[in-house]
């Protein structure tokens, strides 16, 4: 038998380590019981950890060994049934003594490998590979927009940007470090010379060499500049960049009469789903939770989720009031815009319409993704045709989906999300 020893050096936290080379080993495993867990769950323990089972055969070690090596000639005594050439029969399944559904009364078995992950990975695996949509498309397109910010003082710049008391605290500075020896030293030669004049004041030859002396410091003091071109100071801006990778996620949900408990109930997942995604992978993003029957409401998500109110449907009024909000908070050069909206497709016909001019004419030029979720069984009506007729012109950045139970949430959620390839 040979062993082998990993030598290689491990973090600071080894446990940590091991642990992610584990997770990355039954990968497969994984995200496979993380999808089962999300379609399985309720809205409230969407974001908890996940019991993973891992079947025993998938866990078994690699084992190397010696081969015997050269020609051996084995006598197996007691054989009278066989000799070499005979066919031997495949035993059918399940004859074995320690498989089928039955527990063996010889010999031992093992159980499948059962581990806890915890929160962080259990979203980890279930985000893998989704991305919002053309996300960087500005930012590659070259319009990112700029502020200028102060960042203190500099030694150059152009007049304007002078910064006056600074530099006069500058020259002042200067003036006291270059003056400062040739100032005590005056201070001393004064004294000595009122002395002198006071107790020797016949000493002519010695008052007109300190006199001289005295002279000359102060016309050396004289010569410092009050303010000098090294004295001045400017003030500095800086040019910092505005993300362009903020993205703002309208959430449009239909909340009318023809949406029972468990058509809402699917939309709340999907929409808990696309928060926890948004939360998780984007810094600098920001929701607008949207609630509409005849008339829409922009609501926290608290209300979003748990609101009782009903009523009929016209679906423009959401995209009208999300057109004002994009107005009225997130400009377009600033901002990448996304929406998703869940509905059951029942819409009054005139105002199926009136939805197809507001996204072609004043949202979808301004969005950088629209997706559109069908909660329904039934045949599509007319707000799904007319949403088509606005894909066949935005085949890029609008997506159509119809969801009719809750196991198709997950799949249809990672379909509109899905990391695109360049």
């Amino acid at each position: 038998m040979s062993y082998l020893i990993d030598r290689r050096l491990n973090a600071k936290n080894k446990s940590a380590v091991n642990r992610q080379r584990f997770l990355r080993r039954y990968r497969k495993h994984i995200k496979k019981a993380v999808a089962d867990a999300v379609n399985n769950r309720s809205i409230t323990d969407i974001e908890s950890g996940e019991q993973i089972t891992i079947p025993n055969q998938d866990i078994q070690e690699p084992v190397f060994g010696h081969g015997s090596g050269g020609k051996r000639s084995i006598i197996h005594p007691g054989n009278k049934e066989f000799v070499q050439g005979d066919k031997i029969k495949r035993q059918k399944a399940g004859g074995g003594s320690g498989a089928g559904s039955k527990a063996s009364n010889t010999g031992e078995g093992m159980d499948d490998f059962v581990f806890q992950i915890t929160q962080d990975e259990f979203l980890e695996f279930m985000f893998d590979d989704l991305e919002l949509p053309n996300l960087v498309k500005r930012q590659l397109a070259g319009s990112d927009s700029f502020t200028y910010k102060r960042a203190g003082y500099s030694t150059v710049g152009t007049p304007n940007q002078i910064n006056v008391v600074r530099s006069l605290r500058a020259a002042n500075a200067r003036r006291i470090a270059l003056g400062a020896h040739s100032k005590r030293k005056l201070h001393m030669l004064e004294q000595e010379l009122e002395a002198l004049k006071k107790d020797e004041p016949g000493n002519h030859a010695k008052i007109i060499l300190l006199e001289e002396e005295i002279e000359k410091l102060r016309t050396k003091l004289n010569r410092i500049p009050f303010i000098d071109t090294f004295d001045i100071r400017y003030n500095l801006t800086v040019k910092d960049p505005l993300p362009s990778s903020k993205a703002v996620m309208f959430c449009i949900m239909d909340v009318s009469g023809s949406m029972n408990q468990a058509t809402k109930d699917m939309a709340k997942r999907f929409f808990i789903l696309l928060y926890l995604f948004l939360q998780r992978n984007y810094d600098h993003t920001e929701v607008v939770f949207i609630r509409h029957h005849t008339s829409a409401k922009e609501v926290d998500e608290e209300e979003f989720f748990y609101s009782r109110e009903t009523g009929g449907t016209i679906v423009s009024s959401a995209l009208k009031l999300m057109k004002s909000i994009i107005e009225a908070r997130f400009p377009e050069t600033e901002w990448n815009i996304y929406a998703a909206q869940a509905s059951d497709g029942d819409n009054w016909n005139d105002d199926s319409d009136i939805c197809f001019d507001l996204l072609v004419n004043d949202l979808m030029p301004k969005l950088q993704h629209y997706s559109y979720i069908e909660i329904t069984p039934r045949e599509h009506q007319a707000l799904w045709h007319q949403y088509e007729q606005v894909m066949a012109q935005y085949e890029d950045s609008f997506a159509m989906q119809q969801i009719i139970e809750p196991k198709d949430i997950y799949p249809v959620f990672r379909e509109l999300f899905q990391r695109r390839t360049a």
